[in-house]
């Protein structure tokens, strides 16, 4: 019931097209390259994870994604747009949705209010309108008011809809995170690390959360987490990063076994070993 609710009031990606294309990425501060000639491509109902060390460049490919960051070079193709040079809002509106390794919520305002901000790119009323709550504002707030209800009982938030995001437990405000994300109805979804501080049980809820979002909305996911065994449970594609480079690419197995990755990893004599990972 939770799963096909979302699925109801959220627009489903059609067929297995790319939808995110990335060439030859570059970035630097000053004289450290923080990325170095990235390249990857994300399809409509793909989980790509994104791994690699402390300082691998993660969350900068992230940054130049949702316009954060723009590029020394290279390119940044969203469902054939170029995205280089564009403001985050921009970004933001044709459908690129992101959590933040530091949860960025609005501490004082409640789970519901927090959720209805991930609906503003979706306003297509003014102020007059929304002084006078007729004709299309209702329209639109009965809509808005629908699927925001929707990514709380999709995401099990009913306990503490009214309640203020600083009185929540950290892995709920999390959850709340990833609402706010989804209400915005993306085409993509960066996930930088979900999983960061949560106990066994929240990061289960976090992998099933994240599998169910795929297989109803079949939007593209991309996934940044220290958690090898919930990237290596759920990626469909692993990218493995190494002070910006990339040294690998290819299937979750693939990865674990890969010596170049396992060396960045664990460092050197360690080429027999395997990159932890399983059933969470």
């Amino acid at each position: 019931m939770r799963a096909r609710l979302l699925g109801e009031v959220l627009p489903r990606a059609g067929g297995n097209d790319p939808i995110l294309e990335i060439q030859d990425l570059e970035l630097s501060f000053q004289a450290v390259k923080a990325i170095q000639g990235v390249s990857l491509t994300v399809h409509d109902g793909e989980i790509f994870a994104v791994i690699g060390p402390n300082g691998a460049g993660k969350t900068s490919v992230f940054n130049c994604i949702s316009g954060l960051y723009k590029p020394d070079s290279g390119s940044i193709r969203f469902g054939g747009q170029d995205l280089v040079g564009l403001k985050p809002h921009r970004i933001a509106n044709l459908g690129v949705a992101r959590t933040f390794q530091n949860i960025e919520l609005f501490p004082q305002m409640t789970v519901l209010d927090n959720l209805m901000l991930g609906r503003h790119r979706h306003l297509r009323y003014g102020s007059a309108g929304a002084m006078l709550r007729v004709g299309r504002a209702i329209r639109e707030e009965v809509r808005n008011r629908e699927v925001v209800e929707a990514i709380v009982e999709f995401l099990e938030l009913e306990p503490h809809r009214k309640s203020y995001v600083a009185m929540l437990p950290y892995g709920v405000q999390k959850k709340v995170e990833l609402g706010r994300a989804l209400a915005t109805e993306p085409r993509i979804l960066l996930l930088d690390e979900p999983a960061a501080g949560m106990n066994l049980e929240e990061t289960e809820d976090m992998a099933r959360f994240i599998t169910d979002i795929r297989r109803e909305l079949g939007i593209g996911v991309i996934l940044v987490d220290h958690d090898m065994r919930l990237v290596m449970d759920l990626a469909d594609t692993v990218l493995a990063l190494e002070f910006g480079r990339p040294i690998a690419t290819g299937s979750p197995e693939a990865i674990q076994n890969n010596p170049d990755v396992i060396r960045a990893y664990l460092g050197e004599g360690q080429r027999s070993a395997t990159i932890p990972g399983g059933t969470t």
